[in-house]
């Protein structure tokens, strides 16, 4: 299989599931619709949500390309990275892509100015925290070593650093 069809089907497992099967499966079963908000407190939450969604497209495109790149891997756990991959957005955390994920998610419920779908963002939330460290983080412990106990000991899990790390044991370059 070609990368492009091995990240491809990867993404449509994985986060197409989880950002757009799963929110449409909500809508539908909630009745929720999308529609402009009545008032400025919605609009705003609205606005928030499309700023929200962006903001989380752009680091999971961002993630990806450097699972790509540099980790000659897709972000399925039955085709990983072949090199442990520090650049970019995981200097600042460790999990970038399931961060996006998570304002993608996020970012939908407020447009949708729906409970429901943050109750979906929530469990994801949730679910992420339970098999990143009891499944996800010994696997890579087990494939990666002491870099990455190196990497664990500096950059932390989902809520991002203020200033990037570098394995140099420095905080400053470019990401």
């Amino acid at each position: 299989m070609t990368v492009l069809l091995r990240h491809l089907f990867a993404i449509a497992v994985l986060p197409f599931t989880v950002a757009v099967l799963v929110p449409i499966w909500v809508a539908r079963a909630y009745g929720v619709r999308p529609a402009l908000g009545q008032t400025a407190g919605i609009l705003a939450l609205q606005a928030g949500g499309i700023a929200l969604a962006g903001v989380g497209l752009i680091l999971f495109g961002w993630s990806l390309r450097r699972f790509a790149a540099e980790g000659r891997g897709t972000l399925a756990p039955w085709d990983p990275p072949r090199q442990l991959v520090i650049q970019g957005p995981y200097r600042f955390v460790r999990n970038p892509m399931i961060s996006g994920v998570v304002f993608v998610l996020f970012g939908e419920a407020a447009v949708l100015a729906s409970i429901p779908h943050a109750v979906w963002a929530l469990s994801f939330v949730a679910i992420n925290l339970i098999y990143i460290p009891i499944l996800e983080e010994p696997q890579l412990a087990a494939r990666f070593g002491d870099s990455y106990r190196e990497y664990c000991r500096h950059v932390p899990r989902l809520l991002p650093r203020l200033r990037p790390w570098s394995p140099s044991g420095g905080s400053k370059g470019a990401a």
